[in-house]
């Protein structure tokens, strides 16, 4: 199946490079054109304008910054847009994302949501995997083009689906790397340098790993036995880390928050539950 790809960022450019190794057609168009001369020399085409990108192939796949940048592409042309399959692998809210589907529906068009749950080094190996979510017919009739990229999860007919997976565990990712940064800027206070922390944060990441299966079925079961590590306990150790943080003369936004919640848990009444009672002030704005 040939393929039309409109971004040309990293990310994009990695599935061009992964599309045309694997023997497909591939068009291309990015607003800075000059992005599009090194996939030229390895075999794609070079569309001069976005029109002309949607006519060369049914199949579309979009690598965007957001969404918004889906419209000002595509809202010009939008008449092109009738027959087509768009794939839009930009990152977005899973609500954007249904706007988005609806849009696109007005306008002849249907979409498939994706979220790449790897940086553009590993697209297109075996590590590679991508959520996708719409209308299901339709994507199994793409889901072989869509396996070059990597392997394709898909989470049911709502187009937000998509990016409610790749947001949560981005909400992990993220999260994980700035308590990384952070322990660092903590140790670094006296001396210590981050590579001598790593080895001791690989054993506790994978500590953490062992801790997510019980933590799912807490949540899940609505019930948060606190037998060994209660709210009340990790609290204090929030607090430990929080007032280690301030004395130390780094940014305390982060253990502040993560204290907080345990505060709020206690206060709610969770603090002889475990710690997987957080969850259930997490859920809630308030």
């Amino acid at each position: 199946m040939n393929v039309t790809m409109i971004g040309l960022g990293p990310m994009g450019q990695a599935m061009v490079r992964a599309y045309l190794a694997a023997g497909h057609e591939v068009t291309v168009w990015n607003r800075t054109a000059s992005r599009a001369d090194g996939l030229v020399a390895e075999g794609a085409k070079h569309a001069a304008t976005v029109s002309e990108a949607l006519a060369a192939n049914e199949l579309v796949l979009l690598s965007l910054t957001d969404y918004q940048a889906m419209y000002d592409i595509l809202a010009p042309t939008e008449d092109a847009l009738r027959g087509k399959i768009v794939v839009n692998l930009s990152s977005d809210t899973p609500e954007r994302t249904r706007v988005a589907a609806e849009w696109l529906a007005a306008r002849g068009a249907e979409m498939i949501a994706g979220g790449i749950m790897v940086p553009a080094p590993v697209v297109g190996t075996e590590g590679s995997f991508v959520f996708y979510s719409g209308a299901q017919q339709t994507f199994e009739r793409v889901e072989p083009a869509l396996r070059v990229i990597g392997r394709p999860d898909y989470r049911g007919a709502d187009p937000g689906l998509a990016q409610l997976y790749y947001q949560s565990l981005l909400d992990l990712f993220l999260t994980t790397l700035s308590a990384f940064l952070h322990s660092a800027a903590l140790a670094g206070t006296a001396g210590v340098s981050a590579a001598t922390l790593v080895p001791y944060a690989t054993e506790l990441l994978t500590l953490v790993q062992t801790s997510l299966d019980e933590a799912a079925k807490n949540v899940d079961g609505g019930s948060h036995p606190g037998d060994r590590a209660n709210a009340k306990m990790m609290g204090a150790t929030a607090d430990h880390v929080l007032a280690a943080s301030r004395d130390a003369g780094i940014d305390v936004a982060l253990p502040a928050a993560v204290k907080e919640h345990y505060d709020r848990a206690v206060a709610a009444g969770h603090g002889r539950d475990s710690w997987t009672s957080l969850f259930e002030v997490l859920r809630s704005k308030a």
